[in-house]
């Protein structure tokens, strides 16, 4: 409803300066981007190239026959996937939301597509205006190691206790120093952090195997935080440590205590979330494709 809206509103030129033709109007669009990041140095752009904002503005560009800067709600590492991964562009173009959307998806490549457009006012920040953003990490408990969903789930071959891991999680809820989770290349002005929710569930996969899910939600997040309490809860989970542990290691604040930074595989980011106002899409269909279908909100 919201991208119609927004389409209708493109089609009439409403929210446009009075004073300036259409063609000339700044217009600000945001865009919903789904990505696998197996095959990509992370999300953030670099010299030599090979990241996602990369291809995207590169796709943009061709679209648009003229260079697009985009500004992300959330950067994610070389590895992590993005599913409902939230950027705005400013333009003097104007093009419809679907023209926006298949015009770029055709020249991005399969593990890209923009998921939805939505024209917005000059106020709306991809990265400030997020209230929250959310997480998810994908396990799966098995024996053997994971060949079709490779590069998409982390991996454990020992059972996993539900109940200790969710003992642990309790610990770390809450506005907390994460300095014991944050990686040495963190760029944030502060280890403070409100971890709003943490929400573990269970699919059955037969033969005593399974596919964990691990949500996270919270104002902000640390580099590798999320990547880095999951290594601790995965030593809870096999008996390694017991749950009380994690509020140790919290409030050491210090890297060198906690577990080792767990894979980026199974990572997955799910969004920002953002001021019902906005009425940007907080849902595309990949997040029923998880594990789990979608994750309950924070309360």
């Amino acid at each position: 409803m919201a991208i119609e809206r927004a389409a209708g509103a493109a089609a009439t030129g409403e929210g446009a300066e009075p004073s300036l033709p259409p063609s000339r109007a700044t217009r600000r669009v945001a865009l919903g981007v789904s990505y696998v990041g197996t095959a990509y140095k992370g999300w953030q752009s670099q010299p030599g190239g090979g990241t996602v904002q990369d291809v995207l503005e590169a796709a943009l560009a061709a679209f648009a026959v003229t260079p697009l800067k985009v500004m992300c709600a959330g950067r994610t590492d070389a590895g992590v996937h993005g599913i409902n991964q939230v950027v705005h562009l400013d333009t003097e173009l104007d093009r419809t939301p679907f023209s926006w959307v298949r015009g770029t998806n055709t020249f991005l490549p399969p593990d890209i597509a923009v998921q939805w457009a939505v024209e917005v006012t000059p106020e709306f920040h991809a990265r400030n205006s997020a209230r929250g953003r959310r997480y998810a990490y994908v396990v799966l408990e098995a024996p053997v190691r994971p060949a079709l969903e490779s590069g998409r789930v982390g991996w454990v071959f020992r059972p996993l206790n539900e109940d200790a891991m969710r003992r642990a999680a309790a610990r770390l809820i809450g506005e907390h120093d994460f300095s014991s989770f944050r990686s040495s290349m963190c760029q944030s002005p502060t280890p403070v952090k409100h971890l709003r929710q943490i929400h573990i569930s269970r699919v059955d996969a037969g033969a005593g195997q399974a596919y964990w899910r691990f949500d996270f939600e919270g104002q902000a997040f640390l580099h590798h935080m999320i990547r880095n309490i999951m290594g601790c809860l995965i030593m809870v989970g096999t008996g390694v440590q017991p749950p009380d542990w994690v509020a140790e290691v919290l409030a050491a604040r210090d890297r060198k205590v906690a577990a080792p930074t767990f894979s980026p595989d199974g990572l997955y980011f799910l969004g920002p979330r953002y001021d019902a106002h906005w009425q940007l899409p907080e849902q595309v269909p990949a997040m029923s494709w998880l594990p789990g279908g979608v994750p309950p909100a924070a309360p």
